[in-house]
């Protein structure tokens, strides 16, 4: 109780801080305490004295209260259709989950090519990248999906925390946990604070990301990282155990028991390829990509394989949205009240002199090692990408270069620490991995990431025109 007190108490001071501080030149009164409440919150999203949901449900309710926003403006959020993409989506990984379906893909993923660990890692990952698309929670995905799946294998070869744990179980822990990072980043359903880039991106720059754009521009960086990531780990932190033909019968025995596809699952099937179709030529049929899921968890309830309730009881959708709705509608006047103009004009008027291209990369690697100040992603990108955007764009970078690699970076951040999102501490919590092991490894592969997505990347992205 007395730490909670103590969290509460900060970010009061934090938030009265900046309301009672003087107004900069330039900016409304408006703006300026609209940033004490949103600083505020996203302080009270880190610290979290109350679940994250609670905490943006009272950030609209002060901010109405004092005035600073009238209830319309300050619940605007939840009428953007990117709150709906959100919910949709997480609505497709209850049918992945609740059907098998993303556990059958694993299954037969590892019984092909799963016979050495190296392969084993390759197979979890490759599995994780399959289902992306239409899982927009990386918690669900690593946590929910594949989790079970590599627990299990590391039972299997007597691989446990302690004297065992780097038979194999530490290795594939860490292959799964880091692979993850890179496949949220691959697609802008594939983790919750995507879509929101997507939103802040359009309301900060007034440029319009597409699905296609997103994972066109993400292809090469994203299949070099997933390449080389097992591969380094099995180098640099290598399983005593390097055969594991257990893997492949493991897997052949637990679809066996599954038997062949249920109708719940060829309809999970069905409107996953559909989709995947729908929003990769949104460009060409107009379709919007919110109205897409939309139309996706409609027939998979008409056709049975989701269930009312099932929507009803997908806490994390509902969770998602009020946060995310609140945190949209804040940052939404923030923009219209001036307030990230202003920033951006006064940093970019700091930073003159510095050529584009060094300014976004110091940008992007200060983003990066940010995070290990933070332990959401969501936190992190509301906090800090529409800023860092507009910085990098004041100062002369192309639009579409600046979002992109932010939104790339706001992934890829997550293998930094056991607590950097929500999959770190399920896989940290299972025991195979010391945490100074788990910083090492994730600081190792930061920089990796960071060559292969910003110094390659950028090679592809000026042949995709982006600049």
């Amino acid at each position: 109780m007395h730490s909670k007190l103590m969290r509460v108490l900060l970010i009061v001071a934090v938030g009265a801080a900046i309301w009672f501080a003087p107004v900069p030149s330039g900016v409304k009164p408006a703006a300026w305490h609209l940033l004490a409440i949103f600083v505020a919150t996203i302080l009270g999203f880190i610290l979290q004295p109350l679940p994250i949901g609670a905490v943006a449900f009272t950030s609209i309710a002060f901010t109405v209260l004092a005035g600073v926003l009238k209830p319309a403006e300050a619940l605007s959020g939840f009428g953007n259709n990117t709150i709906w993409l959100i919910v949709s989506a997480f609505l497709f990984a209850k049918g992945f989950i609740k059907t098998g379906l993303g556990r059958r893909v694993a299954y037969m993923v590892m019984r092909a090519i799963g016979d050495s660990t190296l392969k084993l890692g390759y197979a979890l990952v490759l599995s994780d990248l399959i289902i992306a698309p239409a899982t927009p929670s990386n918690t669900a995905r690593a946590g929910g999906i594949l989790f079970p799946i590599v627990r299990s294998l590391a039972s299997a070869f007597d691989s446990e925390p302690g004297a065992t744990s780097r038979r194999v179980g530490a290795y594939l822990m860490k292959t799964v946990f880091q692979g993850n990072a890179v496949t949220s980043a691959m697609f802008m359903t594939a983790c919750a604070p995507n879509p929101l880039i997507v939103l802040l991106a359009a309301k900060t720059l007034n440029i319009q990301l597409s699905w296609g754009m997103w994972a066109a521009a993400a292809a090469v960086p994203g299949v070099i990282s997933l390449a080389l990531i097992p591969y380094i780990l099995y180098k640099i932190y290598p399983p005593e155990i390097t055969k594991t033909p257990e893997a492949k019968e493991l897997a052949h025995r637990e679809l066996e028991k599954m038997g062949p596809m249920s109708y719940g699952e060829k309809v999970v099937a069905f409107v996953f390829v559909l989709a995947l179709i729908l929003w990769a030529t949104g460009t060409y049929t107009k379709l919007d990509a919110t109205n897409v899921a939309m139309i996706g968890v409609a027939i998979m309830l008409w056709a049975g394989a989701l269930e009312w309730k099932d929507v009803l009881e997908e806490k994390g959708a509902w969770d998602t949205m009020i946060w995310m709705g609140s945190l949209i509608g804040l940052a939404d006047y923030l923009a219209k009240l001036g307030l990230i103009g202003w920033f951006a004009k006064s940093v970019g008027a700091a930073i003159a002199g510095i050529a584009w291209l060094p300014a976004l990369m110091l940008l992007l690697v200060v983003y990066m090692y940010s995070h290990y100040g933070f332990a959401s992603l969501a936190a992190h990108v509301t906090a800090m990408y529409a800023a860092f955007a507009a910085v990098a764009v004041a100062a002369g970078a192309p639009p579409y270069l600046a979002a992109l690699s932010l939104a790339f970076v706001s992934n890829l951040f997550a293998g930094l620490t056991h607590y950097a999102t929500g999959p770190a501490p399920i896989y940290f919590g299972a025991g195979f991995v010391p945490q100074g092991t788990w910083w090492r490894l994730g600081f190792i592969l930061s920089v990796v990431n960071m060559i292969v997505w910003v110094g390659l990347g950028s090679m592809w992205w000026k042949v995709l025109g982006l600049w």
